[in-house]
């Protein structure tokens, strides 16, 4: 007995064979999957009380983001066209600044919508300041039915790189008080909502933490068994920084603090050398790709090709609102795969199945979740999507695979299925009420603007 079989389906299983199954099913008992195989075959062994006849679509794992920033879908389309610096400083930071829980907690739903409806079912959160109300948005998440990693800002230095008040006043905070917080949101949320939320330790890029301060979280945080997300090497001012600093290249200074192994996220990557790629292998850590970020703030491109070819663990991230506009990660994939092709000049230099590879396997490893999530095995946990394989810009289908990752959308999704539990259906988010976020968002947003004095419109003349 199931309680949902998926039938006649596509199933891309990303097992360890990477198995593609043509009319396939899939049976759901509680949270885990309990049965892959043909369609004709489960339906033998399984009576279930829900069955979804997944004709002409895909079922393969659900998505995983391991870099997001739940705070900026609010400010989407704020600094369009700035430099990472000004970007952050002028516009980003201030803003945020601004917040009150009411709008962090906002924020947070209409991320989680555009997550689920765009196919993302796990993601990692980076740097949640308590100005944007942590327990509210933990109830947020819990309510939506993701699955989500919640990591808790921490600093004890106002910089960024070289600029040594890069951080307002608004968003500095002190280096006790953010510990404080993240053991009490640990104690109150990790492993919490069915072990569908772990609390990591998020600490700010270097130029916001001391030495003394990185070695504090480093032993915290295997103390109490969870992972560490930090931005490093995003832009090349980082490199110089670590140069100048303490003459050692960003991963060196990571294991010279401790921040280093399998529990570490490492955000953007984008100027590691190749020299700390063997320091990466050895210590087990994920560095996460985020390249409409890079691009658009022009930080460069992260040498990802390099690291999967020298054994380091790489993930993707759609990163927040203002740097990418969007969490779509199967947009994602699509530039991943094409921009390292024009990088290197290699039409192989980075393939459709080691994009979907990326966000999914490689994800699920960099989340800690790894023998539970990422492909569609008899065991692991029902977290899976449905994506449509019918309509002008899908058609005809060859390769399953390449077809999802060069001319698919996140709107393709057509049901999204988390821990068990039917999240969307036909497009439905059931979980959040979708025309009541849109409408507050729009509203919180000019509120955001007017409050901060800002005008921010098309270049061009408005009538």
């Amino acid at each position: 007995m199931a309680d949902i079989l998926l039938t006649h389906a596509t199933v891309v299983t990303m097992n360890g064979r990477r198995e593609i199954i043509r009319d396939g099913a899939v049976a759901i008992e509680g949270n885990l999957i309990a049965d892959v195989g043909k369609t004709p075959e489960l339906k033998k062994r399984c009576r279930a009380d829900i069955e979804i006849d997944c004709t002409d679509k895909l079922v393969l794992p659900g998505l995983i983001d391991c870099h997001v920033h739940l705070a900026q879908a609010l400010i989407r389309g704020c600094a369009d066209d700035l430099p990472l610096i000004p970007w952050l400083c002028e516009r980003v930071l201030p803003m945020q600044g601004s917040y009150s829980p009411k709008e962090g907690e906002l924020s947070a739903k209409l991320c989680c919508l555009e997550m689920i409806k765009s196919g993302t079912t796990t993601f990692v959160e980076c740097l949640l300041h308590w100005r944007y109300g942590f327990e509210e948005i933990a109830r947020v998440v819990e309510a939506s039915g993701m699955r989500g990693v919640l990591s808790k800002s921490l600093m004890n230095l106002r910089g960024y790189a070289d600029q040594p008040d890069a951080i307002p006043e608004d968003m500095a905070e002190d280096g006790e008080t953010t510990m404080k917080q993240t053991l009490e949101m640990i104690r109150r949320w990790h492993r919490k909502a069915n072990d569908r939320i772990h609390v990591w330790f998020g600490p700010r890029t270097p130029g916001g933490c001391t030495v003394e301060f990185y070695r504090e979280i480093a032993e915290q945080a295997r103390k109490h068994d969870t992972g560490i997300t930090i931005h490093l090497g995003e832009v090349k001012q980082d490199i110089i920084f670590m140069r100048k600093e303490f003459d050692m290249t960003p991963m060196q200074f990571m294991e010279h603090c401790g921040i280093v192994g399998e529990h570490v996220v490492y955000a953007h990557g984008v100027w590691i050398p190749r020299e700390d790629f063997e320091i990466l292998r050895r210590t087990r850590g994920t560095v996460c790709h985020c390249p409409a970020s890079n691009l658009k703030l022009a930080s460069g491109f992260a040498p990802v090709p390099e690291m999967l070819e020298a054994g380091v663990n790489v993930a993707l991230g759609c990163d927040g609102g203002p740097s990418n506009n969007c969490y779509d990660m199967v947009r994602e994939m699509k530039l991943a795969a094409l921009a390292h092709k024009g990088r290197l000049l290699d039409p192989r230099a980075l393939l459709a199945e080691t994009v979907l590879e990326m966000a999914t396997l490689n994800g699920a490893r960099a989340t800690l979740w790894g023998d539970m999530l990422g492909s569609i095995q008899a065991g692991k946990l029902a977290d899976l999507i449905v994506v449509n394989q019918r309509g002008p810009h899908l058609v005809p289908v060859r390769n399953p695979v390449s077809n999802l990752v060069y001319a698919a959308n996140g709107s393709d999704v057509d049901t999204v299925i988390i821990d068990g539990k039917i999240i969307m259906q036909d497009r439905e988010v059931k979980t959040i009420d979708e025309e009541g976020v849109v409408k507050m968002v729009q509203e919180a947003g000019i509120r955001i603007d007017e409050r901060l004095g800002l005008e921010i419109g098309p270049n061009w003349q408005v009538r």
